[in-house]
């Protein structure tokens, strides 16, 4: 049998506290560990299209929406501050991906939208995206992959509330 980085740290706990279940461990200690290891590959595809994974977010945000949305709108929907969303915004305006359009119901708003650039940039950096998830998951059968999707949709609507 092979072990894991996991492995190892649940049987050095029970060796050293017998009287203690450290089976919680393995599930979350293997979750961070596939966390980790996912968001270094995924960061690398971002790399190649020179943005970063929020940038991403924002990016595939707008092109998911297909029409202008304000920055309540995006923040809300990629989880980001305010003033996180204003800076990331400001940015990929003076690099072109996107611009703002004067609301004009209330001037104290904006909508932002995707400029040209920017869709042509996250039609492909998705592609590439998809694909590197692809192999990120390719260890998996299908099968497997639709059985973990299913267990972690379970653990999300438990839990994601509390976000």
């Amino acid at each position: 049998m092979k072990y894991d980085h996991v492995d190892r740290l649940l049987i050095q706990w029970e060796q050293q506290r017998p009287d203690l279940d450290p089976s919680p461990m393995g599930v979350i200690g293997r979750l961070y560990r596939v966390s980790k290891i996912i968001e270094q590959r995924l960061q690398n595809t971002f790399k190649a299209y020179d943005i970063s994974a929020i940038e991403f977010d924002i990016l595939a945000t707008l092109r998911r929406y297909n029409s202008p949305i304000t920055p309540t709108e995006m923040y809300q929907s990629v989880m980001l501050t305010s003033g996180a969303m204003s800076t990331r915004i400001e940015h990929m305006v003076k690099r072109g991906l996107v611009e703002r359009e004067a609301n004009m119901k209330d001037r104290r708003s904006c909508k932002i939208s995707l400029t040209s650039e920017g869709k042509a940039l996250i039609d492909k950096a998705v592609e590439t995206h998809l694909e590197n998830e692809r192999t990120i998951l390719e260890a998996l059968s299908d099968q497997q992959q639709e059985q973990l999707s299913e267990l972690l949709r379970h653990w999300l609507l438990v839990n994601e509330s509390a976000l």
